[in-house]
């Protein structure tokens, strides 16, 4: 027979593993949770701006049938500005549904209310200048948009036209597709004016649903929070040998177990053990785009298996070549390491023009 006698510091031992493993289930559930909570409100949002902009489009339509049903019986020179404007607005309800989902759009280009009148050319009149203000406001906008992006694409480091798209036909339709402005205006039989400026305004979103999808495949995102950098990219003091080295990514100090996440969508390429990164998780997000996070406590995702932006992938630790808990994080393009704080910079850029 054997004996075993629960000290006081053995008891006190046991109850501080119950506690931790009680602890990690708790933040486990949470962060779960937050995950579905939060990607079923962006669903949702998403839902009601296409809503929204179905009605705009669907109330600009039965108010110009209404005038134009007034004008039946008017001259023939009424009916031909009633069928132009109402030509004019097909054509810009196709350019406004290429904007459907776009970030920012819904407040960018909201039609102004329509004053009541029992005049129907005045209704008209009313119609044709809240037409020519979205165009405008729609031009305004994307251009303005994609000059952002391209900046934030530069403050990467990174070259902007590499990733904008010549063509999408599911973006823009006959929009894009028809290079001359005048067999744009001959296909919505519009002015060939009108159709310059609505072909102008659908490439530009084009672009910018381009570049907005490219930056949404980045590594941008930080990948602790609230946890300050202990060492940057380049050249500094090893803290082992005390001699000049180069450091080939960002430290981030923390206590151990700190929440580390994905900076990008990807798929997790490595998982394990690497000599000097002690336990190290690899994430390939496509185009080229690899990140590596090191020194691990725990690691909490498995090789191939794809994960989201900010999805919890495992906790800060010490092992490997490390003298206290840290996340050491890499950033690698075309086989190379960059320097992640230039993506930082640029996703902290992002997230102002949000």
């Amino acid at each position: 027979m054997r004996t075993y006698v629960l000290t006081p510091k053995r008891q006190l031992g046991i109850a501080a593993i119950v506690a931790g493993l009680m602890l990690w289930t708790g933040l486990s559930t949470g962060a779960l949770l937050f995950g579905q909570v939060w990607t079923s409100q962006a669903e949702e949002e998403i839902a009601r701006n296409q809503a929204r902009y179905e009605r705009w489009i669907a109330d600009r339509e039965a108010r110009l049938d209404s005038a134009v049903a007034q004008l039946s019986d008017n001259s023939g020179a009424v009916d031909e500005l009633a069928d132009s404007m109402l030509k004019r607005h097909a054509a810009l309800s196709m350019m406004l549904q290429t904007f459907q989902g776009a970030p920012g759009a819904q407040a960018a280009l909201t039609p102004a209310p329509l004053v009541k009148t029992t005049d129907p050319l005045e209704t008209i009149r009313s119609v044709r200048l809240d037409e020519e203000r979205l165009i405008e406001q729609a031009q305004t906008y994307a251009k303005t948009r994609a000059d952002r992006l391209r900046l934030a694409m530069r403050l990467a480091g990174l070259n902007p036209s590499s990733y904008v798209r010549s063509s999408d036909s599911a973006l823009g339709g006959p929009l894009i597709e028809a290079k001359d402005p005048r067999a744009l205006a001959a296909v919505l039989d519009v002015d060939e004016d009108f159709a310059r400026r609505i072909q102008r305004a659908a490439l530009d979103i084009n672009t910018v649903r381009s570049l907005n999808a490219a930056v949404e495949k980045l590594p941008l995102a930080k990948p602790t929070t609230d946890a300050p950098r202990a060492s940057g990219y380049g050249v500094r003091l090893d803290p082992f040998r005390r001699t000049p080295a180069f450091h080939s990514g960002l430290d981030f100090a923390g206590p151990t177990m700190t929440p580390i996440h994905a900076t990008a969508p990807g798929v997790v390429a490595f998982t394990g053990v690497r000599s000097g990164y002690g336990n190290t998780i690899e994430i390939d997000h496509g185009g080229g785009f690899k990140t590596r996070y090191a020194h691990l406590h725990n690691i909490a995702v498995a090789p191939g298996q794809r994960v989201g932006l900010g999805q919890r992938i495992g906790g800060m630790g010490s092992t490997g070549r490390s003298t206290g808990p840290h996340l050491h994080y890499e950033v690698w393009f075309n086989g190379r390491a960059q320097n992640p704080d230039r993506y930082l910079r640029a996703g902290d850029y992002v997230q102002q023009i949000q």
